[in-house]
């Protein structure tokens, strides 16, 4: 597994472009959501920063201690505990069935592909039912050759495979926006948790 406290050390976060997903901004922009939001893989929080400006009561979460560190000093504006140091796999009780939402950007991408099933019920075990998955999905990130990731291509057909069962598609398409080198390359799909 990646030392993601090394990354943040050396400068290496390509996924940190100083401010949140354009594609997710978009679709909230039309779509915004309420209540209890969970953000799992965090980073820098710009994307909870984001929720939070548009009424969200937004949860960062992120296993990195100085990620959690640099999210609180980078967004001091929000309450010290909109940032939880923690592991995805190993969460408090207190957040099973607690959010009415949970937004994926770049979190499932960092993780080894057999890992995608505990992610699948980690993050199915934080909403309530009717909670919603509004995931920025990494589909077609190009690696160089011999390198393996992070991050780990997505292909659509494993994201439909992955949320089979339990969750039903609300809304699919391919972004117009996104940083850049990643338009076309992503997916933002919203998804709901039934049963």
């Amino acid at each position: 597994m990646t030392d993601w406290d090394q990354c943040y050390r050396e400068g290496n976060t390509p996924w940190n472009r100083g401010l949140p997903s354009p594609a997710l901004a978009e679709y909230l922009a039309r779509q915004p959501l309420n209540g209890r939001v969970f953000v799992p893989g965090c980073g820098l929080g710009h994307d909870v920063a984001l929720l939070a400006k548009q009424g969200a009561q937004p949860t960062g979460f992120d296993i990195s201690p100085l990620a959690h560190e640099k999210a609180r000093a980078t967004h001091p504006d929000l309450p010290p505990e909109t940032f939880v140091l923690g592991d995805l796999y190993a969460l408090p009780e207190a957040f099973l069935e607690a959010f009415d939402a949970m937004v994926e950007h770049t979190c499932l991408s960092a993780m080894p592909p057999e890992w995608r099933p505990r992610y699948r019920d980690a993050v199915a075990s934080v909403l309530k039912p009717g909670g919603l998955i509004v995931g920025v999905w990494y589909i077609n990130p190009d690696l160089d050759p011999g390198e393996t990731g992070p991050p780990y291509p997505l292909p659509l057909s494993e994201l439909d495979a992955l949320f089979a069962d339990g969750f039903e598609v609300v809304e699919d398409y391919v972004p117009e926006v996104g940083y850049e080198g990643r338009v076309g390359r992503e997916r933002l799909r919203v998804l709901r948790k039934v049963g």
